[in-house]
């Protein structure tokens, strides 16, 4: 019997003849969308275990259908189909959320065994709680990856408020993992089995952040052509994360503690309040109480959300988990980019020691998903590192390594020239590894070698 039934979204009619054989000769029911628009439409109207999308499709490409999707249902897995080159873009989506991605060209059996692995993760063989490795740190992707003491308490005292419905408000710096708690919570909640809403108040215009939170009616504004369910009625039953509260303009606060103390929204539009049952978390980076006293932020909107206060350390106040993390994020982009796992240097690992990490968490991931790249699987050594605001060392990365005292009375093209032929060197000549660095499309490289190359041949 075809039990697991899985959304195949791809605008070219003979790769979705393709995914569907090879996917219903494993046993699964298989459902195609030629566009992202359809795709969507039909994962509102049916369950999906698994959605498999391509990246690159006109109109609304893969990285709109993965966040549409995971706006629906955070839960249902969604696998990326990249090209070839185009790491950038798996690790981008991956970061969004995908469950995994798999690149062109692919076999078959690559493809079950990707499937089997997504569903089993999202039916639970994979514990979705935190886990300790033999080596003390929390493993599983995205979860938090710590074996700092203090750290360790605060998720185990977590665990114990999450089976609460009171508000939590999670405070840190930017880059501490404040959402990665929030979904702790949730995971280790009554609520676990229903949706985990994400709302960035930092985002979203004011003028639209109303519409986005609390839904509006067919026609209750120019271009509201349906009615659309605010997040508070798509996580109803679950958590709604309100993601950077500080930014809400003030306005929308006043009208967001009304639904927290009367548990119901209004409609953009609409003629009757509709009842909600959400348990709230909300983050910020702000001093909360100094907005206050600038009349930037409620006070009464403060308490209610204060109920449970957490504070998230910095990274310079765990510097044990340094190590930890390093080893996690080492791991997952060495496998994202299809090259060896490398190791790390003495000396890189004291020079990340003695980095006070102003990014924190998302600053190091930063750094070692370039070190990998930069490495090409070999020892990370200091070189491979690009600390910001390092006054003992070289702060330019490899392949942007010549002297700034240089360039006096040089021209911006030929900055960039010798940024892409620098690079273009430390990559042995790999142009997707040069993009890759750089950060731009592959054509962008060739495009720009073949302007050097005409110039040289004019002039």
């Amino acid at each position: 019997m075809k039990t697991k039934k899985i959304l195949v979204v791809d605008d070219e009619p003979s790769m979705r003849i393709a995914l569907s054989e090879s996917l219903e000769s494993c046993g699964y029911q298989v459902e195609t969308s030629e566009s992202g628009t359809d795709a969507l439409a039909k994962f509102e109207e049916g369950k999906f275990e698994v959605v498999i999308t391509d990246m690159r499709m006109p109109g609304m490409g893969g990285m709109e259908v993965l966040r549409g999707i995971k706006e629906i249902s955070s839960k249902t897995p969604v696998v990326v189909i990249t090209a070839y080159g185009t790491v950038n873009t798996a690790v981008e989506a991956m970061k969004e959320g995908a469950a995994d991605f798999i690149m062109k060209p692919f076999s078959v059996d690559h493809l079950e065994s990707l499937v089997k692995k997504v569903v089993a993760e999202k039916n639970g063989k994979d514990e979705v709680g935190s886990e300790h490795d033999s080596k003390g740190c929390l493993s599983k992707e995205k979860t938090i990856i710590t074996r700092d003491e203090a750290m360790l308490a605060l998720l185990e005292l977590l665990k114990g408020v999450s089976k609460s419905n009171s508000s939590i408000l999670i405070q840190g710096e930017s880059g501490t993992g404040k959402e990665l708690v929030a979904r702790y919570i949730h995971r280790h909640s009554d609520r676990a089995n229903m949706s985990f809403v994400g709302v960035n108040c930092a985002a979203i215009p004011g003028n639209l952040l109303e519409s986005e939170m609390f839904g509006h009616e067919k026609g209750a504004f120019t271009g509201a052509s349906r009615r659309r369910l605010g997040k508070f009625e798509t996580a109803a039953g679950g958590t709604l994360l309100l993601d950077e509260i500080s930014e809400m303009d003030i306005q929308l606060q006043a009208k967001l503690l009304r639904v927290i103390q009367e548990s119901e929204v209004d409609r953009l539009g609409g003629v009757a309040p509709v009842p909600v049952d959400v348990r709230i978390i909300a983050t910020t980076n702000a001093d909360l109480k100094k907005y206050i006293e600038e009349k930037k932020f409620r006070d009464d909107l403060y308490y209610r959300l204060n109920v449970i206060p957490v504070r998230i350390p910095p990274l310079r106040e765990r510097k044990g988990d340094i190590v930890c993390l390093c080893e996690y994020f080492l791991e997952k982009y060495s496998l994202l980019s299809r090259i060896a796992r490398p190791g790390l240097s003495k000396e890189a690992a004291e020079m990340l020691g003695n980095h006070r990490w102003p990014g924190n968490v998302r600053e190091l991931e930063n750094v070692m998903e370039r070190a990998v790249l930069l490495s090409g699987g070999g020892t990370i050594q200091p070189e491979h590192l690009y600390l910001e605001n390092e006054s003992e060392r070289n702060r330019q990365p490899a392949g942007a390594a010549f002297e700034l005292a240089a360039l006096k009375n040089v021209t911006l093209k030929e900055v960039e020239k010798r940024l892409i032929l620098e690079t273009l060197k430390k990559a042995e000549g790999n142009r997707t590894r040069t993009a890759e660095i750089l950060d731009v499309s592959v054509r962008t490289i060739r495009n720009k070698l073949n302007e050097y190359k005409q110039r040289a041949e004019a002039s």
